[in-house]
């Protein structure tokens, strides 16, 4: 049977997906692999990661990439630390990068080596742009923060699909399927307890993997849809 992983921010720590992946899952080429964003930030090895998961793309993994806060906070940065976005400001401060950087966003820059926005290859914001804001599967939806049920279509609101901090499910709204999403950091027993909850509407995946020193945080979990194995991974980078 196919088996499909969900694995949620991993915020630049490439040692830590590597086990991950390659120790404990170890996919077939059938299995598929849902990534929920934040590639980037906090951790070491941003770009490490990008590049990894384009490798794995690239020798036939089945993969979908989602995108995270993060990835958006690094897009109006860039956006707004553009030349001709400097020149119509009259050079007025990057609040964007400013914001970026107060998220981690300096560990991203270092890992790539760079000094200035502009510098970071265009492959890879081609790559960052490109990822998706949501996956709808038979039994499950797949978004980096949650939905929008205030409205009468969740799935019009690409901004919470990203940013929100909190909902209500309406299981209506979404067919009854069970919603998995990461973002907010959870205490690793409340993630357990979620998945172990079969009646459960929706379950947030995050340990907040850059925790480390926090009791019950830092690591970096998969949950496997079919089974709802949880497996679960220490930090081998911070």
């Amino acid at each position: 049977m196919i088996k499909q992983w969900v694995i949620p921010d991993i915020h630049g720590c490439l040692k830590t997906l590597k086990a991950m992946i390659e120790v404990q899952i170890q996919p077939t080429k059938t299995d598929e692999l849902y990534f929920l964003g934040d590639y980037i930030d906090r951790g070491p090895d941003s770009k490490g990661v990008i590049d990894y998961l384009i490798s794995i793309k690239s020798q036939g993994y089945q993969t979908r990439f989602l995108k995270g806060n993060h990835e958006a906070y690094f897009l109006k940065a860039l956006k707004h630390d553009s030349p001709k976005e400097k020149m119509f400001l009259l050079s007025k401060e990057n609040k964007f990068k400013k914001k970026w950087f107060a998220h981690g966003g300096k560990k991203c820059m270092k890992s790539f080596g760079v000094k200035k926005l502009n510098n970071i290859p265009k492959e890879y914001v081609k790559w960052i742009k490109n990822l998706e804001k949501c996956i709808v599967l038979p039994q499950h939806i797949l978004v980096h923060a949650g939905l929008n049920f205030n409205i009468d279509d969740p799935f019009e609101d690409k901004h919470d699909m990203i940013w929100t901090r909190s909902f209500q499910i309406d299981p209506i709204k979404i067919d009854h399927k069970v919603l998995i999403h990461g973002h907010v950091p959870m205490h690793l027993d409340a993630i357990q307890q979620s998945v172990q909850n079969k009646e459960t509407l929706s379950i947030d995946l995050d340990n907040g993997v850059y925790k480390k020193r926090r009791g019950g945080y830092g690591k970096l979990v998969a949950l496997e849809l079919n089974s709802m194995i949880l497996l679960v991974q220490d930090n081998l980078d911070l």
